[in-house]
C-alpha cells in the first residue's frame, strides 16, 4: 500500500499540530496545507510542507485520500465541512455537542450525494471520550457516566470567544471542583442535576481599543451550548500579560463510570488524559483516525461515520497479524 495522501485545511494550532503529527506517521504524506490566508505569509512547521489558498481545494480532487479540517467548531466547521466533502473525503473536529446531530445529517447528505466519506466529531471528546462512555455504560449498565473536563486550556471555547466583535484574542480554561470528582471516585455516585456543579470555566481577553468591556463579559456568560450552563469568570487582560502567562495548551480530562454488578458490589472505571498540547494530541487523534477512513473508503464506505463506527483495527498501521500478536 502506497502513503496515504493527506490535506490540512486551516493552519492555525491544530493545522499545525496534525502536521507535525503527519511526520510521525511514515504511511502518511502531506500533499498540502490549504489557507485562507495569503499563502505566501505563511511559515510551515516543516519546510517541505507545501501551502495553497483554499480556493484551489477542488483542484486537487483525486490527489488527496483525505482532507483533514482544522478550522473552528462555532461559526466555520458548519460552513466549511458540507462544502469540502463535495470534493474529499474528510475528518473533523466538530465539538459543539448539542449540534451535533444537526450537523451529522448536513454533512450525511452531502457526503453521500458526493460519493465521499466524512467522519465527524473526531478528537478526545468528542471522539476518545465517546468511546469510553459506549463501551463503559455497555460493560456497566447500572450505574452513571461522569465527564470533567481540565484543568485545562479548551481551544473550541477559546476560538468561539474570540469570534465575538471588539474581542482581540482571548483563551478560556476549564476546571473542574474537585469535591466532586472525588465523589465519584468514592463511589458515592452523585447525582449532578446541572453542569454547574462539576466544572466553571475561567476566561482571559483582551479587547480590542474601545469595545464595551460590560457588554462583550454579559455575551460570553450567555453564549449558548459554550458557557451558558456554567459557573464562568471572565478576566480582561493585555495582550502582554496574554502571551506571557498563556501561551501553553494544555488540557485534560476524565471520563469515568460508577456502578454496581450486583447489589453489594461496587465497580468504578476510568479513562484520563494529562496533555501537555492539547492541540496537538488533538492533532494525532484525527490523523490516526484519517488512516481508517482510507481503509474504509477503499471498502466502499460513503456518508457521515462517528467514531462509532469505526473498528479500532483500522486505526493501527499494523496488519492484523501484528496487532493478534502484539496487543491482545
Amino acid at each position: 500500500m502506497g502513503k496515504i495522501k493527506i490535506g490540512i485545511y486551516g493552519y492555525g494550532n491544530l493545522g499545525k499540530g496534525v502536521e507535525i503529527a503527519i511526520h510521525n506517521n511514515d504511511d502518511m504524506e502531506l500533499i498540502g496545507i490549504f489557507t485562507r490566508r495569503n499563502p505566501l505569509d505563511i511559515k510551515p512547521i516543516f519546510s517541505d510542507s507545501k501551502i495553497f489558498s483554499t480556493s484551489a481545494a477542488e483542484n486537487m480532487k483525486g490527489k488527496i485520500d483525505v482532507m483533514i479540517l482544522c478550522s473552528g467548531s462555532a461559526t466555520d466547521l458548519p460552513e466549511q465541512g458540507p462544502n469540502v466533502c463535495k470534493f474529499f473525503n474528510t475528518i473533523d473536529s466538530f465539538d459543539t455537542h448539542a449540534k451535533i446531530p444537526e450537523y451529522f445529517s448536513k454533512m450525511n447528505e452531502v457526503a453521500l450525494k458526493n460519493n465521499n466519506l466524512s467522519l465527524i466529531s473526531c478528537g478526545w471528546d468528542p471522539g476518545l471520550f465517546s468511546l469510553n462512555r459506549c463501551l463503559l455504560e455497555s460493560v456497566l449498565p447500572d450505574g452513571n457516566n461522569y465527564v470533567f473536563y481540565g484543568s485545562g486550556l479548551s481551544q473550541g471555547h477559546s476560538d468561539a470567544i474570540r469570534r465575538i466583535k471588539g474581542v482581540k484574542n482571548a483563551v478560556q480554561y476549564t476546571v473542574p471542583y474537585d469535591d466532586a470528582v472525588e465523589s465519584v471516585r468514592n463511589g458515592e455516585n452523585p447525582i449532578f442535576d446541572s453542569v454547574r456543579k462539576t466544572m466553571w470555566r475561567e476566561c482571559f481577553v483582551v479587547l480590542e481599543d474601545g469595545a464595551d468591556q460590560v457588554e462583550i463579559e454579559k455575551e460570553i456568560k450567555e453564549m449558548p451550548n459554550y458557557f451558558k450552563p456554567y459557573n464562568t469568570v471572565v478576566h480582561f487582560i493585555s495582550e502582554e500579560e496574554l502571551k506571557e502567562k498563556h501561551n501553553s495548551m494544555p488540557h485534560g480530562g476524565f471520563v469515568l463510570r460508577s456502578g454496581k454488578t450486583s447489589p453489594n458490589t461496587n465497580q468504578i472505571a476510568e479513562f484520563s488524559l494529562k496533555l501537555d498540547s492539547n492541540p496537538e494530541f488533538t492533532a494525532s487523534v484525527l490523523v490516526s483516525y484519517a488512516r481508517a477512513i482510507y481503509k474504509m473508503r477503499k471498502q466502499g464506505k460513503v456518508g457521515a461515520i462517528t467514531v462509532l463506527d469505526v473498528p479500532i483495527a483500522l486505526l493501527s498501521p499494523k496488519n492484523n497479524e501484528e496487532l493478534l500478536k502484539n496487543l491482545l
